[in-house]
């Protein structure tokens, strides 16, 4: 019996509907530039290794504590948006009067079909969704198990209006319940407008699947949020490369972005960021203030868990990008100002 985990298998019919995009080819979908992981059966059995038994450094001491939800102050009526950032990727968006989710991965663990956890920096984060307001849309970034958790899907069911997600996405969705009709899947470049919003598909450097049978079987990418009065550009996970500058050439400029930083490796710098590229690809999108995501969730990399933020922080001072960096579940608005809370944390 396939695993609840894997989501939606992959059928003649979906291969044939995925192949009318531009970005299908052979049998998969494609990066814009050549994209490849240095991972193979030589340095395989010691990447595992180092991830699953050497975590010194790359887990906080503690869990890293959530602040407490305040849902009337997070729906009191602002002419700023304002949002929670609950560590990792997901951001909880309040937007001219509509809310949005973004990856709301919120379970324990990132790894669930493999034989040890990755657990997750702070606890008991999967009831937050208990107290969250409806949800106007749920935006997926792409089906990796650290942005699309099937613990939090299924949490969140009778809260979410509308799904938007990328082609493919759809599927693993349906497989869990998800009436089609509340799913709206997008290629790159397509956009939707949602009363005064415009939600746009951008392409990212990176790659998908929840099982080897499916690996680039859906597509990947990040979100732009245009409202009447503000652009906000989410990245996404993936590489550097030149689609930065197409996107702030053709979506931008930005008034604030959420940027991919944090998992990066050697191994697999051309699937992410690392920190400095992070700024240069913010800069690259014409963002004027920016936060970093994809960090303070999970180990999933070999750095220690506070080099992505202390690396992203130097940066962005030296290239004068201003950047704020809010505690896990405070309430800001993108003008706030924040402290360096992780320096108080080992």
């Amino acid at each position: 019996m396939r695993h609840k985990q894997f989501g939606g298998k992959i059928t003649k019919e979906l291969k044939a509907r995925y192949s009318k995009s531009p970005n299908w080819q052979k049998a998969s979908f494609q990066n814009l530039i050549k994209t490849g992981v240095d991972v193979g059966i030589h340095n395989l059995p010691k990447i595992l290794y180092k991830q699953f038994f050497e975590k010194e450094g790359r887990y906080p001491e503690k869990p890293i504590p959530i602040e407490v939800f305040e849902k009337e102050e997070f729906l009191k009526p602002t002419s700023e948006p304002k949002f929670i950032w609950y560590g990792h990727s997901v951001i909880l968006l309040r937007i001219n009067g509509k809310t949005i989710l973004i990856d709301p991965m919120l379970g324990d663990n990132a790894s669930p079909i493999a034989p040890f956890k990755t657990k997750r920096f702070s606890e008991n984060s999967l009831e937050l969704i208990d107290d969250f307001p409806n949800i106007d849309i749920l935006l997926m970034t792409h089906d990796h198990y650290d942005h699309l958790d099937l613990a939090s899907i299924e949490r969140l069911k009778d809260k979410v209006a509308s799904y938007y997600v990328g082609l493919g996405v759809g599927r693993h969705l349906e497989s869990w319940g998800i009436p089609t009709e509340k799913i709206t899947e997008f290629d790159w470049w397509q956009e939707k407008e949602f009363e005064d919003l415009k939600i746009s598909y951008t392409p990212t450097r990176h790659a998908s699947g929840r099982g080897i049978k499916d690996q680039s079987k859906c597509l990947w990418g990040g979100w732009v949020i245009k409202s009447p009065f503000q652009n906000i550009y989410f990245s996404g996970d993936g590489g550097y490369g030149e689609h930065f500058k197409i996107i702030g050439e053709k979506l931008g400029p930005f008034d604030f972005g959420f940027m991919e930083c944090g998992q990066y490796n050697e191994n697999w710098h051309q699937i992410h960021m690392h920190p400095e590229e992070s700024i240069q690809a913010a800069m690259d999108a014409r963002v004027s203030k920016i936060m970093a995501v994809h960090w303070a969730g999970f180990a999933l990399a070999l750095h220690h868990w506070k080099d992505p933020i202390e690396r992203f922080s130097k940066e962005a001072k030296t290239k004068k990008m201003e950047a704020i960096s809010p505690k896990i579940g405070q309430l800001v608005e993108f003008t706030s100002k924040t402290t360096a809370w992780w320096e108080n944390l080992k």
